[in-house]
């Protein structure tokens, strides 16, 4: 089967959770024998690494009608379009819908792009043209699949969606490529970090809904019984002036550390040398790859009880969920796994939970069996 898929950016020149997807997508169908075309803006690397798999329309950075232009024109030049298109970003299939003839149209629901806006603080129009735009690829759908059943309900509550055509499968990962070898000590000693302090890391993007203000609030109360914690936060963002300014003005410099972005290749590193991982947001969090990430790389994850993440830590270990997101919530729970009051499971049970419920060859056959099933329900009803 041929499918084409439609992303937003190619991983490893843009990072982000929808491209990581995409990108795996990419690498993880065609071995359970779905052939993939890829579109997406960027420049000429990703037709390199996919030896042309995967190509481009426009540059990531060109402007959006131009963007939208280059959609249209790659979509003109085919003769031989896959019979199944698959989306994963509204934005640029939008441009296509009317182009895509009778082919049936997957989308993989990564969030709501317009609610995400406005919680982040988006202009109001915005928000507005990010829905209508959301709302017209939708329409033209005949199958959703998404990451939790948190964002099953918002597709169904928020979009009108209806609850039979939509499917919810996981997010996926590539469980080798977490697994370092590595002692927690070793890995402290690759990266330099003080190997008797009780460390914890962060891997978010720096935004608003991230909860990270209320993470570092945290530690201020945390201090007070182990002023040797080490927090580190990975990752870049709107919010890393601020975000260094309240550390500062909390006096929190030996304590927490900002660590920029980090590459994909040294994320294993740096999930394996924490003693747990903190995923403290506070409202739309569809699955948390990251949460998935930290266990495959053998360490365990604190998260808050919003969207996805409970969905993927209570059927593990129900202690891995926090009672809630605010500041004393979150130090509770880091007091109890520090003191040992809350259990924190090992290394080998976290990377077997992994292995058993997230590898991506059982993801990939997952969707497979959902691809199929929707381009057979198009043929019937064209026929």
């Amino acid at each position: 089967m041929k499918i084409l898929q439609i992303g937003k950016g190619w991983f490893p020149e843009e990072p982000g959770g929808l491209n990581r997807y995409f990108y795996d997508c990419v690498h993880a169908l065609p071995p359970v024998g779905i052939e993939v075309q890829g579109l997406v803006a960027g420049s000429d690397r990703p037709s390199q690494d996919s030896h042309g798999q995967v190509q481009t329309f426009a540059f990531a950075k060109a402007s959006l009608p131009k963007r939208w232009l280059g959609a249209r024109r790659w979509m003109a030049q085919q003769s031989d379009l896959p019979p199944l298109v698959v989306s994963h970003f509204a934005l640029y299939t939008f441009p296509i819908l009317n182009q895509l003839g009778d082919r049936p149209l997957v989308i993989h629901f990564h969030g709501p792009w317009a609610l995400e806006g406005q919680a982040e603080g988006a202009k109001a129009i915005a928000v507005r043209f990010k829905t209508w735009l959301e709302q017209t690829c939708y329409r033209r759908a005949v199958v959703f699949i998404v990451l939790s059943q948190a964002f099953r309900d918002i597709l169904h509550h928020s979009y009108g969606v209806p609850l039979e055509t939509i499917q919810v499968v996981p997010g996926g990962v590539d469980p080798q490529h977490f697994h370092t070898g590595l002692s927690r000590q070793q890995a402290r000693e690759k990266l330099g970090w003080e190997s008797d302090r009780p460390t914890i890391i962060a891997v978010r993007r720096l935004a608003k809904r991230m909860g990270l203000e209320n993470l570092i609030q945290a530690i201020a109360q945390v201090r007070d019984q182990y002023p040797d914690i080490a927090v580190k936060i990975a990752g870049k963002g709107s919010l890393k002036d601020a975000l260094q300014q309240q550390i500062e003005a909390l006096d929190l410099t030996h304590q927490v550390q900002l660590l920029g972005y980090v590459p994909d290749e040294h994320l294993p590193l740096i999930y394996r040398a924490a003693d747990f991982s903190m995923v403290p947001t506070v409202s739309l969090e569809g699955f948390g790859l990251i949460v998935v990430e930290s266990l495959a790389a053998g360490t365990p994850v604190l998260g808050t009880p919003i969207g996805g993440i409970p969905e993927i830590l209570r059927p593990f270990s129900s202690d891995l969920v926090l009672e809630g997101s605010e500041p004393a919530q979150l130090a509770r729970g880091i007091l109890q796994a520090l003191s040992g009051e809350r259990s924190l499971p090992d290394d080998v049970a976290c990377q077997t939970y992994v292995a058993e419920n997230f590898a991506w060859p059982l993801i990939a056959t997952r969707l497979k069996s959902i691809y199929e099933a929707a381009y057979e329900a198009a043929k019937r009803t064209v026929a």
